[in-house]
């Protein structure tokens, strides 16, 4: 019965609902995405672990470092879009494009050999590559960077993909929402003058 299942994946449930709401939060750029992603960071930490999907147990590890990080940066920038016509939506430099391009490689491929050697990870090659795009696409979010929504589309569709083999349903469900509302995000934060960002 439906009941039973809920009961029996309550955790996994409750950490899905605040992790939809995370990401609405985040496609409206309102800073209180910050503590929501603590609280749902905390949840997958359990899920994951419980799994044997460590890159991701660890991913969430650097969500609540990264959430501290984030609502410290969204503080000290401009909130939504100012009376002058300019928003708070950047676009990444040259620079700053290639060095996160550079580290994503670098740490997949160091999360990829970790998991393959030392865990007994499911999909290490899968596990390690979400697990990277997701921790640049997070540090791009507290930057406000347009295109961490991109990183955001193909690192959900690869997840959604990989949880529907693994049998975790709920999750799987999740992250299609988020690749649904990775697409919205991009949609909408394209709606606003977008600034050049400064090199960082």
């Amino acid at each position: 019965m439906v009941a039973d299942w809920i009961a029996e994946n309550i955790v996994e449930v409750f950490g899905a609902v605040t992790g939809i709401a995370y990401v609405i939060l985040e496609i409206r750029r309102n800073i209180l995405l910050w503590p929501l992603g603590i609280i749902t960071s905390a949840v997958y930490i359990y899920v994951f672990g419980r799994e044997g999907f460590y890159a991701n147990m660890g991913l969430q590890v650097y969500y609540l470092v990264i959430s501290i990080y984030g609502w410290y940066m969204w503080r000290r920038q401009p909130v939504a879009d100012q009376p002058d016509g300019k928003s708070d939506v950047r676009r990444i430099g040259a620079a700053t494009a290639v060095w996160c391009t550079v580290f994503l490689f670098v740490l997949w491929a160091g999360l990829w050999f970790l998991l393959d050697r030392a865990t007994d990870s499911p999909v290490p090659v899968w596990d390690g590559l979400i697990a990277s795009l997701s921790v640049v696409a997070t540090w791009m979010l507290t930057r406000k960077y347009l295109e961490q929504w991109y990183v955001w589309i193909l690192a959900n569709a690869i997840a959604v993909a990989v949880y529907i083999t693994c049998g975790l349903y709920p999750t799987a469900v999740l992250f299609m929402v988020y690749f649904i509302m990775a697409i919205i995000g991009v949609r909408e934060w394209s709606r606003h003058k977008v600034i050049d960002s400064r090199e960082y």
